[in-house]
């Protein structure tokens, strides 16, 4: 029988959710939906200093912005709570010692300043740099001696000597690690705090995660992993290690370049599903390359279709993205999330026109409010480039023009061909002077929704003024 495919995201609460970690929850919510499966969000907040509670908050609320809705986790429960770190703590203390009874673990008592000192002459002797095992073979005495010093041990797992240990990379293929490469790691801190190898893989079996999708960087913490797994005798997920993003020249993301927060993301009006389009193309392939709703995203999305090279971050095409989303959104939310300013700048009566007007030319909402009051405002500035059309264009033209109007008022078709035949411009020397007058720029909205929209009496005198 096949087992339902169950992801999970495990951010730590240390700071605001950026565009790499969001990618990662996207990836395991996509393949979760793809096979009707269920995402967890678990908190892994075991950083005491840096784990904040307004952290956690921000981060259910940026997800749930997005779309990604947890089917376990923080504020909806499900059968393996609770879902912080943090709060099980008496469960990792049992898991604990049953490595201590089997004998698989061992207290350290090395200093910081010692295994420094150790990874440097590992280093100058031209050898990988791992823990030395100075502590594997300390008799009780030796350990008691140790603590009556006031020295406070971590615990360190004992890796198997001679081991190799194998897995299928969901993204890269066969993997192979020798065990004794790694050396003897580091599960609890001195502290008594759990650390990241041990309460991430305790914590994926016990809660049935069948797949992990995260960062490559990950993927020297996999074998480690898989030891402790089997030495608690738990069922490991499939791991996926995904490639990182980078920024333009190929180094990391910097915050210059999009390594920014989701939070500023959205304060600066990115619609979710641009977002959600982008991210999910980032390093993952789809058979078309076109707008798709969040549904059409997870029905699409394919493990095997993730890329191995660098995911090379591209500005242009997060904004391509949001501009589909614009195109693509109901008028209704447009007018939301254009807010508040455009609103009361714009008369109640014109909001669906308005909306359909200006929805090709804007992609965020200062966008919006530029068009509402080149529109609707009572004064009109004039682009440098409107000023010189408006001038050749002479005074005749924009008499003609205040005829046509009187004569036709909104007819647009009928308007322009009675200025038309009347000035014989046409072209760019018909449309541009007309478009200049009427929102003193060249480009812009449909020029026959615009005169639609513009009250009578803005349109009389914005012509006039140049007569």
């Amino acid at each position: 029988m096949t087992k339902t495919i169950k992801t999970r995201f495990a951010p730590s609460p240390t700071g605001h959710l950026h565009l790499g970690n969001i990618r990662t929850a996207l990836f395991n919510a996509l393949l979760a939906r793809h096979g009707g499966g269920q995402f967890v969000l678990r908190i892994e907040d075991t950083d005491r200093e840096r784990s904040r509670y307004e952290y956690v908050k921000e981060l259910q609320d940026d997800l749930r912005w997005l779309g990604l809705d947890w089917q376990e986790g923080p504020e909806v429960g499900g059968p393996h709570i609770p879902y912080v770190q943090s709060e099980r703590t008496s469960l990792y203390a049992e898991y604990y010692q049953r490595l201590d009874v089997a004998g698989h673990v061992y207290p350290c008592f090395c200093t910081p300043t010692e295994l420094a000192m150790s990874r440097k002459a590992q280093q100058a002797a031209s050898r990988p740099p791992r823990y030395a095992g100075a502590c594997a073979r300390l008799s009780e005495a030796e350990r008691q001696a140790r603590r009556e010093r006031g020295l406070q041990p971590t615990l360190r797992f004992r890796v198997p000597a001679g081991r190799m240990v194998e897995f299928i990379d969901l993204v890269r293929g066969p993997q192979r690690f020798a065990s004794d490469d790694i050396g003897d790691f580091v599960i609890r801190r001195a502290d008594g705090g759990p650390q990241f190898f041990f309460v991430n893989a305790v914590d994926d079996a016990l809660m049935g995660i069948t797949h992990v999708l995260r960062g490559e960087d990950h993927l020297t913490n996999t074998p480690r992993q898989l030891l402790l797994l089997d030495a608690l005798g738990l069922p490991a997920p499939k791991y996926g290690h995904m490639s990182l993003i980078v920024g333009s020249d190929g180094g990391p993301l910097s915050k210059r370049e999009g390594d920014l927060s989701i939070r500023e993301l959205r304060a600066m009006g990115y619609l979710p599903e641009a977002l959600l389009n982008y991210l999910s193309r980032l390093g993952h392939r789809y058979a078309q390359d076109v707008w798709m709703e969040p549904a059409e995203l997870a029905t699409g999305f394919v493990v095997e279709h993730l890329g191995r090279a660098p995911a090379r971050y591209d500005e242009t095409q997060l904004l391509h993205w949001q501009a589909e989303a614009v195109r693509y959104a109901a008028p209704e939310r447009l007018w939301e999330w254009m807010g508040m300013a455009v609103h009361q700048q714009v008369p109640a009566i014109h909001q669906e026109d308005f909306v359909a007007a200006i929805r090709p030319n804007v992609r965020f909402p200062a966008d919006a409010m530029f068009w509402a009051e080149r529109l609707f405002g009572e004064e009109l500035t004039l682009s440098e480039v409107s000023q010189i059309v408006i001038a050749t264009a002479g005074p005749a033209f924009f008499n003609h023009a205040l005829a046509a109007y009187a004569k036709y008022g909104t007819a647009y078709q009928l308007l322009v061909d009675e200025l038309k035949q009347h000035t014989g411009a046409k072209g760019k020397n018909l449309f541009m002077p007309l478009r200049a007058a009427l929102t003193g720029e060249t480009h812009g909205p449909e020029l026959a929704r615009i005169l639609a929209l513009l009250p009578p009496d803005t349109v009389r005198r914005r012509l006039h003024v140049w007569c």
